[in-house]
């Protein structure tokens, strides 16, 4: 069921049951009524008859996929999905909608600002959200992501890209264990354990440690530039 459709039953449910248990529900018009939940954004935009924002995300992702429309018009579309995935609900309803596969698919487009905007969608997405963290681990695009990090000829392109592992490995361990695998051939010193180990020897809750391994992505960003 759509998003704003299952709140929309819910609030009337809920508000059913606050005028049942209300005396003056059904005397007094002038009088105060406790209020129920207050409904979404979704929820409003279906009852006004409006898009849902799972309508926006998918058109709007339809849009950025399409071979029919010019680059920039692709290219608004992808920004309009950003501004909707900054809601966290909107990004943990990417599974449910089936947008993380077509959009981890972006990040390898031939076109590098395709490339760009579905890195920054992703940092967007798994931004401090570990269920959005989890699902792009199991998509396996941690690695696509330091490849572009590193070696993407375009300097936006490997900046969206770092921060989208920024986002991706902090607080979140497992993502860190991978990066880290992926990233120990290109010998990054801040991959390495204090004690001389290889791979598995960053906390990913040790915020230094994860800023060293950034601001040294970003350091080999930027000599590519030289």
């Amino acid at each position: 069921m759509d998003p704003g459709l299952n709140q929309l039953l819910k609030w009337s449910i809920e508000n059913a049951d606050v005028s049942r248990d209300d005396p003056t529900a059904s005397s007094d018009p002038k009088a105060e009524r406790p209020s129920g939940q207050p409904l979404n954004a979704d929820a409003l935009k279906v009852l006004m008859g409006g898009p849902s924002d799972a309508d926006l995300m998918r058109e709007s992702m339809a849009a950025v996929q399409s071979p029919d429309i010019s680059l920039e018009d692709r290219l608004v579309a992808f920004d309009n999905f950003e501004q909707l995935i900054e809601n966290m609900d909107n990004a943990n309803n990417m599974q449910t909608l089936g947008l993380w596969t077509p959009l981890v698919g972006l990040l390898k487009s031939e076109e590098g600002e395709l490339r760009r905007m579905a890195a920054w969608c992703v940092g967007t997405a798994v931004q401090n959200n570990v269920q959005a963290q989890e699902r792009l681990l199991v998509l396996g695009a941690i690695p696509t992501l330091v490849t572009l990090a590193l070696h993407d000829p375009s300097e936006p392109v490997r900046r969206k890209a770092i921060y989208a592992l920024s986002s991706e490995i902090r607080n979140y361990q497992p993502a860190l264990d991978v990066a880290l695998k992926a990233l120990q051939p290109e010998g990054l010193a801040a991959t390495r354990s204090e004690d001389g180990g290889k791979h598995g020897g960053v906390d990913a809750h040790e915020m230094e440690a994860v800023d060293r391994i950034v601001d040294e992505l970003r350091g080999r960003s930027e000599k590519r530039n030289g």
